[in-house]
């Protein structure tokens, strides 16, 4: 069982997890407890988490149970946030306190914001006075600050003692510290004073101080700080840490890569949900009730349907038109071709605009500047499309050169129109302090729909005319 499960090194990640549950499925329900134990052995915990969210829940806790106690708490760590209630519920009192107690305080304090507050307050209670005034401490900050993410474990030291002595003092330190390939320098009001890393200690002669070989030009966040500006902060200085500092400037807690990484992933999640026009948080989508779907998707439907009684309002505004023209077959047919095209080409301005907001691309570039190039690639992509779909209307469909021109010429209008507003709109949103995410692919869709339908009645009755 072992050899199979180390042969799917090779294999990909999410194969080895399908591997390593089913097995550890089958071993469970044949109860040989001893196979389970040695089958997990080789894996690493955040596999062995995977697999334990994919048993039934009756395994789940049998499955955790397993494990030794140090591997319990690292893997208990990965876990999802509702696997983790569950656990924590199945659990003997004395058996929850003594994993809760070795979390680090981030992971802990992020399990307490999804447990029932009456569970948080029995658990506080059980916890040692260490450990209860650091989750306390991340507590009291907002959600999604650095204040809320950062870890309190970290190796603080000052700028007058030598190489030596502080290598002794991480050997020291390190089973307690989160963190020890960066070494923060403090002065004695806990003021962040410089950096040093695990290698330029290693490197440095042992009589040399801390004060000689650290860096003085450090890069930190405050606790009030977004954690997506967090996570780009380390992005853009290639980080591993990063310190944060309250108010006074004083040293209080350190956020790790591994940590943003999370921070980036759900962020983005947020937005991709956004965009589709979907409300609420989207990291348990698959995991919610049917009825808890439709409520979070239906918002936006009803306002996109409301919007869209509009494009027939002006249809049918437009029978004189149709009626004296003698087309109306034919002018209504390429209704969908043009609101659909309009549609696309905004919902791409929008895409890239927000992802250029979201990673900063932006930042050297006015809004005005990103929207006239959009414009101009909206004007470049109708006049393209305009030409082959006058060629088609004409030849293909209708055979009638003024219904042909019209659909051409409306679809180098639309297009731009599409563009810009595609681009401007989160911009405006941005402004107004509203995520631009909010300006969706959908509601560009629907007023592209409601202004081509205006733009095309009114170009065909100029050239029907």
């Amino acid at each position: 069982m072992m050899e199979n499960v180390t042969s799917a090194q090779t294999i990909s990640r999410h194969e080895l997890r399908q591997l390593v549950c089913n097995q550890l499925h089958t071993l469970l329900e044949r109860e040989n407890w001893e196979g389970a134990k040695a089958l997990l052995i080789p894996v690493q915990p955040v596999d062995i988490a995977e697999a334990i969210e994919g048993l039934p829940d009756s395994m789940q806790a049998i499955a955790f149970r397993l494990l030794s106690k140090d591997e319990a708490i690292e893997v208990y760590e990965h876990l999802d946030s509702s696997v983790q209630q569950n656990l924590i519920q199945d659990f003997k009192r004395q058996e929850a306190i003594e994993i809760v107690e070795n979390m680090s305080p981030d992971d802990r304090a992020r399990l307490f914001d999804e447990l029932p507050a009456k569970v948080v307050r029995q658990l506080l209670a059980q916890l040692s006075p260490k450990e209860r005034q650091a989750t306390a401490l991340l507590l009291g900050y907002e959600e999604d600050t650095a204040g809320r993410i950062m870890t309190p474990e970290y190796i603080s030291l000052k700028e007058n003692i030598t190489v030596m002595q502080t290598l002794d003092r991480i050997r020291a330190q390190a089973n307690a510290s989160e963190l020890i390939y960066y070494l923060y320098v403090t002065d004695n009001a806990r003021r962040l004073t410089g950096i040093v890393s695990l290698r330029d200690l290693v490197v440095s002669s042992p009589e040399k101080t801390l004060g000689e070989i650290m860096t003085r030009d450090v890069v930190s966040v405050t606790t009030e700080m977004d954690q997506e500006e967090v996570a780009r902060s380390i992005q853009r200085y290639d980080l591993l840490a990063l310190p944060v500092v309250d108010k006074e400037a004083r040293l209080v807690g350190v956020v790790t890569v591994d940590d943003t990484i999370d921070i980036l992933e759900r962020e983005a999640t947020e937005d991709m949900y956004a965009i589709g026009g979907v409300q609420g948080d989207g990291d348990k989508y698959f995991q919610t009730s049917l009825l808890v779907v439709a409520r979070k998707r239906i918002f936006w439907l009803l306002i996109l349907l409301a919007t869209n009684t509009v494009t027939g309002a002006i249809i049918q505004t437009q029978g004189a038109l149709l009626e004296y023209t003698g087309q109306a077959i034919a002018i209504v047919a390429f209704i969908p071709l043009l609101t659909g095209t309009g549609g696309n080409i905004g919902a791409q301005s929008s895409t890239v605009v927000i992802r250029g907001l979201n990673t900063d691309e932006l930042r050297a570039l006015g809004p005005l500047q990103v929207i006239f190039r959009e414009a101009m690639a909206g004007l470049l992509l109708g006049t393209s499309l305009g030409i082959m779909a006058t060629l088609w209307a004409h030849y293909l469909m209708q055979k009638n050169i003024f219904v042909a021109l019209s659909v051409g010429s409306s679809l180098v209008v639309i297009s731009l129109l599409a563009s810009v507003s595609g681009s401007s709109l989160p911009f405006l949103f941005r402004t107004l302090g509203l995520d631009p995410a909010l300006m969706s692919a959908p509601f560009i869709t629907t007023a592209v729909d409601v202004l081509g339908v205006l733009i095309y009645f009114a170009i065909a009755r100029s050239i029907l005319n």
